[in-house]
């Protein structure tokens, strides 16, 4: 009895003395970082984690601590980027050494151990040679608002959630590009699709995974296992009957889509040794695209048709802008972005109010970095806090405000603004930003110059702060689309 209580005695102590020198490691290895609020041990600091309370509290943690400062996901430390200077700075100055990704071991298990980054080069040469941004990909843009406009026009100007034929639309978009495939939007495969995507975007927020993250050992537990896999394992099986189609169909030099781009690449470099084109890739690649692109993109256009609802002023400006261009002849095509400056300026100002990616995915530096006076140690996780930037007083005349002008110069022409990263920047920007902002201009542009839009009756009117606000309730709300005469 004695000697048991002796070695348990000395178990103890030794578990004790590893967790502290383990503390006293992390603390010297990070002695160097941002200040921030003080972590619990183990816990870190979870108030301050996750995309809601970031919108919550990093503002008020910018104030105290300055535009750079350090939050804990249980015992990692993540960096905190705030404002257009210092984001900047970190993404496109420093490009290279923000550019990493930190490792999670979930992520890891939902691509196979393959990482996006190694392939991002080949997918977006891939897309631009298919067309993304080009007159191929217009033409499937264009061909696809018809359908929607057709669909709306359904509604017989009565209420009704557009963001179920936004889906739709985006959805058929983006499956062409990377399928080659295009769906009535009544089609079950196309509800599937977009239902299997939507809830694989949305389980990546899931708390779970960021304690299995911490005890990777629990994703073999048969329980969680479910969970964590279930929406990715359904939107892997819908690509990889695609992929097994392509393959029987598939015509050298001849490629349809992003497929078979792909399939082409492994067939040319089957025989390298360490490749990382095979079919598990492809299929991570291709559920990747399809979670990033289609549910953020369909619901942009929702918050467009809601800011039009709201400011009718706004509305008919873009309206009239529209006809005088094409004559209430045709659709409004990307070349006429160039002649519709107010519009352009429209779609850019809600993006930026609308701040739908308040945080950029985590960045993890490549290696020892000193930035701005404080030393980040290889693989520190590092998160842009965008909203920041979006709404930086030193970048926008009036912050707070819907304000079009933002982007139009004294002459009343369109005019970037560097400061504009909803789809961040640098080495890390969205790989699918080119045909995102074509959806974006072309399918709202068709939108109103078919449909004037407004707010149910006995549904008042809100302004900006409110909008911003509700944002998260806007993709359930409800709208009027009433025809308009499109005679010359």
């Amino acid at each position: 009895m004695i000697i048991f209580s002796a070695l348990s005695l000395a178990a103890f102590f030794l578990l004790s003395l590893l967790f502290f020198l383990s503390i006293w490691r992390k603390q010297k290895k990070y002695q160097f970082l941002p200040p921030g609020p003080a972590p619990l041990p183990l816990l870190g600091t979870p108030k301050y984690v996750g995309v809601h309370n970031a919108c919550k509290y990093y503002p008020e943690l910018h104030k105290k601590f300055g535009p750079i400062f350090t939050v804990w996901k249980l015992t990692r430390p993540v960096v905190v980027l705030c404002g257009f200077e210092v984001v900047k700075d970190a993404l496109v100055n420093h490009g290279d050494e923000f550019s990493g990704r930190p490792f999670f071991p979930v992520y890891d298990r939902y691509s196979g151990g393959y990482n996006f980054g190694r392939l991002r080069r080949f997918t977006i040469a891939s897309l631009r040679n298919f067309g993304m941004g080009k007159t191929v990909m217009e033409k499937r843009v264009l061909e696809e608002s018809q359908s929607l406009i057709q669909a709306v026009s359904q509604t017989g100007g009565k209420p009704f959630n557009p963001i179920t034929l936004l889906a739709c639309a985006v959805a058929n978009v983006t499956s062409y590009a990377l399928m080659g495939e295009h769906f009535y939007y009544e089609d079950p495969k196309l509800q599937e699709l977009i239902i299997t995507t939507r809830k694989f975007a949305l389980i990546s927020h899931n708390p779970l995974h960021e304690f299995v993250n911490k005890f990777p050992i629990l994703m073999d537990v048969p329980i969680l296992k479910q969970k964590l896999f279930k929406e990715s394992s359904e939107l892997k099986s819908f690509v990889k009957k695609y992929i097994e189609q392509h393959k029987k169909t598939l015509s050298p030099g001849s490629p349809r889509d992003f497929i078979d781009y792909f399939l082409e690449k492994i067939k040319e470099e089957e025989h390298l040794p360490g490749s990382h084109f095979c079919d598990n890739s492809l299929i991570m690649t291709v559920t990747m695209l399809l979670a990033a692109g289609m549910e953020t993109t369909s619901s942009t256009l929702k918050f467009c048709l809601v800011v039009a609802s709201n400011y009718p002023d706004v509305q008919r400006k873009v309206q009239q802008e529209i006809d005088e261009v094409t004559e209430s002849q045709r659709p409004p095509g990307i070349m006429d972005r160039a002649q519709m400056p107010y519009t352009n300026a429209v779609v850019h100002e809600i993006q930026r109010i609308f701040d739908l990616a308040p945080t950029a995915h985590y960045h993890a530096v490549t290696k020892d970095t000193q930035f701005r006076g404080y030393t980040l140690p290889k693989g520190t996780i590092v998160t842009p806090f965008l909203t920041s930037v979006l709404s930086d007083p030193t970048q926008w005349e009036t912050p707070n405000e819907f304000n079009p002008g933002h982007f139009l110069d004294d002459k009343g022409q369109f005019r970037t603004r560097p400061a504009f990263m909803a789809f961040s920047a640098g080495k890390r920007i969205c790989a699918g930003e080119s045909l995102a902002r074509m959806k974006l201009f072309l399918l709202f542009s068709a939108l109103l110059q078919n449909f004037t839009f407004s707010q149910p009756p006995g549904i008042p009117h809100q302004d900006c702060k409110q909008l911003q606000q509700n944002k998260s309730n806007h993709h359930f709300s409800q709208l009027c689309a009433t025809p308009r005469s499109l005679s010359p």
